[in-house]
């Protein structure tokens, strides 16, 4: 087995979205989406074992990383997945697997219902839907969870507020989420960097859009029984709060039936808390569906 190249950074117009990108390896294509408060930076590990024999696509949402941060757009999931799926055809792949963390997560569960023609399969890793998230609210969601409803304010006070001090929340957002320790991902400072005003903005828009317009969407799919017919994958930290909380796989079977998954010896981050295990899990489903 080959050592992959080094990942060539890319720039793409989607409908007059800059989305943020790298590329690697060659081979069936995987496209990597990233969590809040994250870039693709998550990936680099999982992407450099998965290029080993795919073709990997790592991007920024619009809103994070590199991508452009426009205040006036739609932060939707359903345009949101419509920059990847734009993205992916301008590299020439009408076919490719998805795998999102988090808020990726979320992204790549609505382009499965979107553009099933699209996805050859379909990988969430440490969520279940935001449907159910949110018709299932209790006290400790909402005490672990409490970012969902705070960024979802639209009167202006978690933009004040994180931009006050943004390095502090990006720290919050990381301690205490990692079984083996506290220490910060290696890619902090990367997420340092890109967390600037114009992202503190963007993530709100996020957020309020996964609160309303994506919840709206959502449930017309369940009233029409749209579900995800794409082979299917979960993955969660054992030690999440998903992990503690749910019966995943039950959780996600209406969602999309025939879903497999198990847990992984991690927290939320299992992608950079463990990315040989997430790494391994993942080649292995893609290996298993012909992805």
């Amino acid at each position: 087995m080959t050592t992959p190249p080094a990942p060539v950074p890319i720039t793409v117009e989607c409908d007059g979205i800059r989305i943020a990108a790298q590329t690697r390896g060659s081979g069936p294509a995987v496209l990597l989406l990233h969590g809040y408060p994250e870039t693709k930076a998550m990936w680099d590990a999982v992407a450099h074992a998965l290029a080993a024999d795919h073709t990997v696509v790592t991007a920024d949402l619009r809103g994070y990383g590199d991508s452009a941060k426009p205040r006036d757009a739609s932060y939707a999931k359903r345009d949101m997945a419509n920059d990847q799926v734009s993205l992916m055809r301008s590299l020439g792949h009408e076919r490719f697997a998805v795998i999102g963390h988090d808020r990726g997560g979320r992204v790549g569960h609505r382009l499965a219902l979107d553009h099933p023609e699209a996805v050859t399969a379909l990988a969430v890793l440490d969520i279940v839907p935001t449907l159910h998230m949110f018709e299932n609210v209790d006290r400790e969601m909402a005490t672990a969870y409490f970012h969902w409803f705070f960024l979802a304010r639209a009167d202006g006070l978690p933009e004040a507020l994180i931009g006050a001090d943004p390095e502090t929340w990006l720290r919050s957002r990381f301690a205490g989420r990692r079984h083996d320790g506290d220490a910060l991902p290696a890619a902090f400072p990367e997420y340092l960097r890109c967390f600037d005003l114009d992202t503190v903005h963007a993530s709100g828009a996020d957020y309020r859009a996964a609160a309303s317009v994506d919840l709206d969407h959502d449930r017309s799919d369940r009233e029409a029984r749209l579900v995800v017919t794409a082979p299917s994958l979960a993955l969660w930290g054992a030690h999440s709060y998903v992990g503690r909380n749910f019966d995943v796989l039950a959780t996600w079977q209406p969602y999309a039936p025939g879903i497999t998954g198990r847990p992984i010896e991690a927290d939320h981050y299992l992608a950079e808390e463990a990315p040989e295990a997430t790494a391994s899990a993942l080649l292995s489903f893609l290996t298993e569906v012909g992805a």
